[in-house]
């Protein structure tokens, strides 16, 4: 591949030999130090202090197979072409961390070569076409180490290795930021709708202020609510507190609820629209593209641009929620911010759901989010275990849920709009960002970019 610096034997960059990872027995796995595996490796590309599985280490194990900050980490197998080779680098150790044996390490030399700068590269459309050359496919892809160490890589000096990492890592910094302040937002937003929809905490409230009976199943929540009552008073507005009811009643389908509340089907409270996008059509508009895979590093979809609509997809409905119906065991749910009328389209794996009223996207959010809804999808799920399983969108929408009023939907959609929009507008920095970044990045390692050109760009897109 094309490249204005100078190529580099990559085991001449390193300060010892590269290493495969530990095996352990069962009877070794559950304590001891933390290990990286194949999870950790494809969810974290830049892997700070995650929680990880653990492994008892002998002794004379330890100075072989612990990591350090800056080590590399290469997927020496997958069971995609693709996974195969996958870069990560350690960011942050906080205790003893070791790796599992389907993970290549290579430790840089600090003085020749920042760890950064070759974390982009082999992220680089320049890397992957490398580990492309010694990929193998037998049962599964895989890369060796004797092949990896012999890849010749273009490398600057080290000053513009630094350089070209600090303004790639600095917008990855800022990514990460959004992402955690998110998470808080979305915590939450979840610990509200647990509280009114699932606990049913102003429910008891109301049972106990009134002296109403409670339920022997929620006997524990209500010494809780109880206790809380007695160390302050209520904490939400009168106007709200009322729109609750102050009895619960049995149902057959989910036992105790709210006296009043109403099971239906989901596809009561929100349409499924999934209006194909043709192959091919509209060659002249340009696509917001919110695709799966990309929920695989972060939660965050992509943002795609192109001239054409490449295969099928849908359309993205103003005022949305998309549910992935790929792997339900890890929740991908997200509301797109939709620029104006079908200027968005998703992979065929999402379901577009509208709620009846569109005011009451943050509860829709919220619902197809929460624990309990997550498990009861988890449950629907159809196909081989693991990463292919899908549920089918009809199923989802007989889905049977617990409505209450509409009046209190508003209400929680309401309370959390504010929450809602400040997540919406960093998710979409977050896409500028990682677009910004994503352009700066095959064109810095090429050479085809120099610094003070990347700089200048960064500063006029105010970042």
């Amino acid at each position: 591949m094309d490249s204005v610096f100078p190529n580099h034997r990559f085991g001449d960059l390193l300060s010892e030999p590269l290493r495969n990872g530990i095996y352990k027995k069962k009877e070794f796995h559950g304590r001891g130090a933390k290990i990286v595996n194949m999870g950790e490796l494809f969810g974290n590309s830049r892997m700070f202090n995650v929680p990880m599985k653990r492994v008892e280490l002998e002794d004379k194990e330890i100075p072989k197979v612990l990591l350090s900050e800056g080590d590399l980490l290469f997927a020496r197998r997958s069971l995609t072409a693709e996974g195969a080779g996958k870069c990560s680098i350690v960011k942050e150790i906080v205790e003893q961390t070791t790796f599992e044996s389907s993970i290549i390490r290579a430790r840089p030399r600090q003085d020749e070569v920042d760890s950064d700068f070759l974390y982009y590269l082999f992220d680089s459309h320049i890397g992957k076409y490398l580990l492309g050359t010694i990929k193998r496919q037998v049962a599964v892809a895989g890369i060796t180490g004797g092949d990896l160490k012999e890849l010749e890589l273009p490398i600057p000096g080290l000053e513009e290795q630094k350089a070209i990492a600090h303004i790639l890592g600095s917008l990855d910094d800022k990514i990460e930021l959004n992402r955690q302040m998110n998470q808080t937002l979305e915590a939450m937003a979840q610990a509200l709708f647990k509280s009114w929809f699932v606990d049913f905490d102003p429910v008891i409230d109301n049972a106990l202020a009134a002296g109403h009976d409670i339920p022997d199943a929620l006997q524990a929540r209500a010494q809780t609510r109880q206790a809380a009552r007695e160390q302050a008073p209520a904490s939400l507005p009168a106007e709200i507190q009322q729109l609750f009811p102050s009895e619960f009643e049995f149902s057959e389908e989910m036992g105790w609820v709210p006296k009043g509340w109403l099971i239906k089907p989901l596809s009561q409270v929100a349409r499924l629209q999934n209006a194909a996008a043709k192959p091919n059509a509209h060659p002249e508009k340009i696509w917001e593209h919110y695709s799966i895979p990309a929920f695989d590093e972060g939660g965050m979809p992509a943002l795609e641009l192109g001239d054409a609509i490449k295969s099928g997809k849908y359309f993205v409905p103003d005022g949305c929620v998309l549910a992935s119906k790929l792997n339900p065991e890890t929740p991908r749910i997200w509301m797109p911010n939709i620029r104006d009328a079908e200027s968005a389209i998703c992979s065929t794996e999402f379901m577009p759901f509208v709620p009846v009223e569109l005011s009451n996207r943050p509860y829709l959010y919220s619902l197809l989010k929460s624990e309990p809804m997550q498990t009861a999808i988890c449950n629907r799920a159809t196909g081989s275990t693991g990463s292919r399983q899908r549920v089918k969108p009809k199923d989802i929408e007989a889905m049977p849920i617990l409505s209450a009023p509409e009046a209190l939907l508003m209400a929680f959609s309401n309370s959390t709009a504010a929450i809602v929009e400040k997540a919406g507008k960093q998710f979409s920095d977050n896409l500028f960002v990682a677009k910004l970044r994503d352009t700066l990045l095959p064109k810095l390692i090429s050479g085809e970019l120099r610094i003070p050109d990347a700089e200048k760009l960064v500063t006029e897109a105010g970042l």
